[in-house]
């Protein structure tokens, strides 16, 4: 996803006016709650997602004086945000992973012939993945899942982590050798017969 069309509101205006009229933050959270939600959910599950999320927008709301109004995009601080309260979750997401590295493989049965032959490749590499997400550290697991799932850029996850550019772009690629090495250097979205 990426950011608000050119017509809405910059993020920052928002922030802006929720300083003295606290109702406007309301359109941060209908804008991206929805993102912060798939986010949250595909790393720690839906069980807790939610909850993450309305913490996200609380710290937010409770900070939002101290915000760079220079930023216009909102995405990155908000990310950042949930990236920390994830982290509090480690444990548990760590868990999720092993979990879905012994869960049962669902049957692909429905659907075009060549977009089922993907789905049951993915499928069959998911306990592979979820082994390889567990055993990265913190912070490269946050990296590669902010791009990946989050959909930021280099620059995006360097303001939502804190921290340089290219740590970023090392953490990355550290982060994608090790799951390469883990899947048998396959992609397993792409045919390659």
């Amino acid at each position: 996803m990426t950011a608000p069309p050119a017509t809405a509101a910059a993020d920052s205006d928002l922030i802006a006016e929720s300083r003295t009229t606290p109702e406007a933050f309301a359109a941060l959270f209908d804008r991206y709650a929805p993102m912060l939600y798939r986010y949250v959910s595909r790393r720690l599950g839906p069980e807790v997602a939610e909850d993450l999320v309305g913490e996200t927008f609380l710290a937010a709301f409770r900070r939002r004086d101290r915000y760079d109004l220079s930023r216009p995009d909102a995405r990155p601080w908000l990310f950042g945000i949930v990236s920390k309260l994830i982290s509090r979750h480690h444990r548990s997401e760590a868990a999720r992973y092993r979990a879905l590295t012994r869960a049962p493989i669902d049957d692909v049965t429905d659907g075009p012939a060549d977009r089922v032959a993907e789905g049951v490749t993915a499928t069959a590499s998911r306990p592979l993945l979820a082994a390889a997400l567990a055993r990265l550290s913190q912070g490269d697991r946050d990296v590669l899942l902010l791009i990946a799932w989050g959909d930021l850029s280099y620059d995006e996850v360097s303001q939502a982590l804190g921290i340089p550019v290219g740590t970023v772009r090392s953490r990355l690629n550290r982060a994608r050798r090790k799951v390469r090495e883990a899947l048998g250097h396959t992609n397993p979205m792409r045919d390659e017969e």
